[in-house]
């Protein structure tokens, strides 16, 4: 009786697609329908700033397919060749098999100097948009827990990606890019006690050896894209796992996301995206030349190229450096390079600073809570003014990194530049410190009075008798929603100095400080008081409002 209803069933349904057979054999070993079921359906924020991280991934996934083409023709090899390519100016010239390589891609290969270029400037936007992408997630807050894992993710893939461009960058051995190396190689020498051994190690012997280019090539194609790639897609795990933040608005809390399904919709667009981003470079690659390696030809240890810069993700450390005076110490037959060292080591105390943000702002504010509701930049004016003074920073070593070609361009003297630099170093991420702090809190009184009177609508109405009022107009819900519902945290307490029995109370010193920086941060001096339900009601039930 069962035989006959199961060849009934079988004969109704018909015979199984080979996909299908394929589908639930995968099915019955790794789960791929409950799998897409609960994941397939997610709901993913529509926000244009969210996009920001996807131009980080779509150009990383061009870095992959491009850099697959360029290592099927490039040589890893400091091997001294005669040149005899079609570039008539460099015929006859001895060079490296890594430089004669990448005049052949250039010149010779089909499409390779168009992939060359690609490769190029998409290490360029891969790096401005994490740049960008982490500056949205620090001024938003989008660090805080449960994402501080995720937010080291993030700033290792930063870290390795400019160590990932400048090994790339170096693997042409022309003459620009050998400065870079031999810049960075004077660095590590400057490392006390173990500068010499480092560089060896580095460069396969002195200083150009015979081995840093395989060295450099083994890192850049194996050891850093795997990092960087594991490292990516831990990071897409945790903000599937998370869920997406999402900026205030109309039925949008805590507890759920407000937007549309990661299938069918946010793929077609996600996909849509992709292509768009790769056009883009792909235009950019043919109009804009970039590191055009035959003008300035192969590296001699003895040359350098005029106005040599690093890519500008490098332009921080190079700031540093440049703007630093010759400082050395002279001790037991040794010499320590300070004008070196010092920046050496500022560079990644830096860096290490940003890392570790996340953990500082939770210890000093006593924030436990987790968030998935986004901040307006507006109403942390401490937060917004710390990530403005270390734009600010940054940009300033920027213009102290190319101090030779800003004299140059601008008639200056480089003296003048370098001063400024140093000056401005202390100076002015502090003036942008308090001035962005000052600009957010007048924004929040523009938000306070928009509650509470409305938005002005620009209508001059004369009353009965002779006054003169400007019209406004009441904000909707929604409106009032996204200025009134973000919290207001107070800051920490010591408590009374003494206690019940009239003893003086011994605080530890560090619970001094932090009381003290959580006042910075949440204090009467940090941000403007919401207006209250009471004189929100007051406004509007016509005392006072016109």
């Amino acid at each position: 009786m069962s035989t006959s209803t199961e060849t009934s069933t079988t004969t109704r349904r018909g015979p199984k697609h080979p996909g299908q057979r394929v589908a639930e054999w995968a099915d019955s070993r790794v789960g791929l329908y409950k799998l897409g079921k609960s994941n397939l359906r997610k709901i993913f924020p529509d926000h244009w700033s969210f996009m920001l991280g996807e131009v980080c991934l779509y150009s990383f996934t061009i870095l992959i397919l491009t850099g697959v083409y360029l290592t099927l023709f490039f040589h890893p090899s400091m091997n001294e060749v005669v040149y005899n390519g079609p570039y008539a100016p460099l015929q006859g010239v001895r060079m490296s098999d890594a430089y004669a390589s990448t005049m052949h891609i250039s010149f010779e290969v089909r499409g390779g100097l168009l992939i060359r270029q690609i490769h190029h400037w998409s290490a360029l936007i891969f790096i401005a948009g994490m740049i960008v992408h982490m500056m949205r997630v620090f001024f938003t807050g989008a660090f805080r827990k449960p994402r501080e894992l995720n937010w080291l993710f993030g700033w290792t893939l930063l870290f390795i990606g400019m160590f990932e461009g400048f090994t790339g960058y170096s693997l042409p051995d022309d003459l620009l890019s050998g400065t870079g190396v031999r810049f960075t190689e004077g660095a590590v020498l400057s490392t006390p006690i173990v500068g010499t051994y480092l560089s060896m190690f580095l460069f396969g012997g002195e200083f150009p050896g015979h081995n840093f280019v395989p060295i450099f090539y083994s890192v850049h194609i194996l050891l850093l894209p795997g990092i960087m790639a594991g490292l990516l897609v831990a990071h897409l795990i945790l903000v599937f796992y998370h869920k997406h933040t999402q900026f205030p608005g109309a039925g949008k809390t805590e507890k759920n996301v407000v937007g549309m399904p990661f299938f069918p919709i946010y793929t077609a667009k996600a996909g849509g995206f992709f292509f768009l981003v790769f056009g883009v470079i792909a235009a950019i690659a043919a109009i804009a030349t970039i590191n055009p390696i035959w003008t300035m030809g192969p590296y001699r240890p003895d040359q350098v190229s005029t106005g040599a810069q690093p890519d500008w993700y490098m332009g921080f450390s190079e700031g540093l450096i440049r703007v630093m005076p010759g400082w050395e110490i002279n001790a037991w037959g040794h010499t320590l390079v300070l004008g070196v060292f010092i920046p050496l080591m500022v560079f990644p105390v830096v860096l290490a600073a940003i890392a570790v943000y996340p953990f500082i702002e939770s210890w000093v504010t006593g924030d436990k809570s987790e968030h998935h509701l986004l901040d307006r930049p507006r109403n942390r004016p401490v937060r917004t003014g710390f990530g403005v003074a270390w734009l600010t920073l940054y940009f300033t070593l920027l213009i102290g990194g190319g101090n030779d070609l800003w004299a140059t361009h601008f008639h200056l003297s480089i003296e003048t530049i370098t001063w400024s630099v140093r000056v401005g170093f202390f100076v002015l991420p502090a003036l942008a410190y308090f001035a962005t702090k000052r600009i957010c809190l007048g924004l929040q009184r523009r938000d306070r009075e928009k509650v509470l009177h409305g938005r002005e609508t620009g209508i001059i109405k004369r009353l009965p008798h002779g006054e003169f009022i400007e019209v406004h107009e009441p904000l909707d819900q929604e409106q009032l929603h996204v200025l009134t519902a973000h919290p207001q945290p107070q800051p920490l307490e010591i408590g009374p100095e003494v206690d019940e029995n009239g003893v003086e109370r011994k605080v530890n010193p560090v619970t001094k400080v932090r009381a003290r920086l959580s006042r910075n941060f949440y204090g009467e001096h940090s941000q403007i008081p919401k207006p209250t339900v009471e004189e929100y009601d007051e406004i509007t039930s016509g005392h006072g409002h016109h």
